[in-house]
């Protein structure tokens, strides 16, 4: 039984066209989906900020949608960019909406005029042809005065020969030095090298196979063994006497070596890992 008229029934019904659209509205913040994000990959602040090289206290600003501590709107939109893929988001999406947000991309800056260029280029500088001139008379003039002298010289010595002439002394000439034999090129380093590490410490090799990956790795004590980014083709060996902690921002991208057995776990293109392993057989920690 109905009783009076709810104010739904008084609404006027709309159409297809007339509904109001919270796509922009629903969409999270920034700050919101790379924190989110974050969380859901596991990662705290300061293991971002290792990863990625950004500083921590921007990184908490990103998370709040305050990126007045970035310098502008291009490093703005490179650190998006850079969390953004350490945390396993797409930036683009992100970094258009900052753009919308901020009034758009800048426009680039044109190129200088070539005839600018041409204008500061340093002028050459021409030779000094009257230096040259007064060289050549300088060295003409010495030559002359040398011949002259050393004329008037042997005329006065052929009246005064004597029947001996000096006796010319003949120098043993110098034994040659012999031939340096060049040092035989060290041996590059092989794959080989790993299996043959001791077995009282803990040798871990990491290779970027596919693609580039952030590293992280720590000695027992908690010393830094290496923070950075491995790029493709590269690799990095570490060796400590107890355990070796690690962080792979895209583990997918990584050929792993423990104890000279390699590590045949199927990791994921942008996958984060945080492995640790000791002496003996590689077995996660």
């Amino acid at each position: 039984m109905s009783i009076g008229n709810s104010p739904e029934d008084d609404r006027p019904s709309l159409g297809d066209d007339d509904r109001p659209s919270f796509a922009d509205d629903d969409r999270p913040t920034i700050g919101h989906a790379l924190k989110q994000a974050r969380i859901v990959s596991g990662l705290t602040v300061d293991e971002v900020s290792s990863i990625t090289r950004v500083r921590v206290p921007i990184v908490h600003g990103l998370e709040e949608d305050d990126f007045s501590r970035c310098g502008g709107d291009v490093y703005a939109r490179g650190h998006i960019r850079t969390v953004a893929r350490a945390v396993g988001l797409d930036s683009e999406p992100l970094v258009e909406q900052y753009d919308a947000e901020h009034g758009g991309r800048p426009a680039p800056t044109p190129a200088a005029p070539m005839f600018e260029a041409e204008r500061i280029r340093p002028e050459r500088r021409r030779p000094n042809w009257t230096a040259a001139m007064v060289a050549a008379i300088v060295v003409v003039v010495g030559f002359a005065g040398y011949t002259m002298f050393s004329g008037s010289g042997d005329s006065r010595d052929k009246g005064t020969q004597v029947a001996e002439g000096p006796t010319q002394t003949q120098q043993s000439p110098s034994p040659k030095p012999a031939p340096s034999t060049p040092a035989p090129p060290k041996p590059a380093p092989s794959d080989s090298a790993i299996a043959a590490a001791p077995q009282d410490k803990v040798t871990v090799k990491l290779s970027a196979i596919s693609d580039r990956s952030w590293i992280s790795a720590k000695a027992h004590n908690g010393k830094v063994l290496y923070d950075g980014l491995l790029e493709k083709g590269e690799s990095k060996t570490f060796m400590d006497g107890e355990k070796i902690d690690l962080i792979l921002g895209n583990a997918g991208a990584i050929e792993l070596y423990v104890n000279g057995k390699k590590v045949n776990d199927q990791f994921e293109e942008g996958q984060v890992e945080r492995l640790t392993y000791t002496k003996g057989d590689p077995v996660v920690g």
